[in-house]
């Protein structure tokens, strides 16, 4: 009898501390960004980010990490005038959003860089250390933008040494 009681306190708590942690990582930890960056991308010429016509910014950002932003905006610019001006981002993989922020869809962005009816652009690298801001513009003018880890941020955080080619890590003052 008291087995009994024990399993099912066990049970009520994983419940309760199943349905704590997906709040936390889904809803807690993410808020709307009340004004928006403008959205930049790094010039071919300078090498510099530069502003880009950018309308209906909507952005989602956590400060738990530095890879949770998000965005959706739309822009009147043509593939063929950004590719001229702007730097291509290599690697893009677009990271899932939560499903509240329905105008970001990861997978329909990760297909649509596969047939090249999206392009993926370098917004600014090393944002923070180790992490760039990469800007994908679809054809009829959709841009979504999200921060995921370069070569050096992913060699910094799973702890294999980082090389001479990586800028040093910033070390954080009291």
């Amino acid at each position: 009898m008291n087995g009994k009681y024990i399993g099912i306190g066990i049970m009520v708590i994983a419940l309760i501390a199943g349905a704590s942690l997906y709040y936390l990582q889904v809803y807690h930890y993410y808020a709307k960004v009340e004004t928006p960056e403008a959205v930049q991308l790094v010039s071919v010429v300078t090498g510099e980010p530069e502003e880009i016509i950018a309308d209906g910014i909507t952005a989602i950002d956590a400060t738990s990490s530095p890879i949770r932003y998000r965005a959706c905006f739309s822009t009147p610019m043509s593939h063929s005038m950004l590719t001229e001006t702007y730097q291509l981002a290599d690697g893009a993989i677009p990271l899932t959003a939560p499903d509240w922020f329905d105008c970001f869809d990861a997978t329909e962005i990760g297909a649509a860089l596969e047939d090249g009816t999206a392009l993926a652009f370098l917004g600014k690298e090393n944002i923070e250390y180790g992490v760039d801001r990469i800007v994908v513009i679809f054809e009829d003018g959709r841009g979504y933008v999200w921060q995921q880890l370069n070569d050096c941020g992913q060699r910094a955080y799973d702890g294999t040494a980082v090389g001479p080619e990586c800028p040093a890590r910033p070390t954080e003052s009291n």
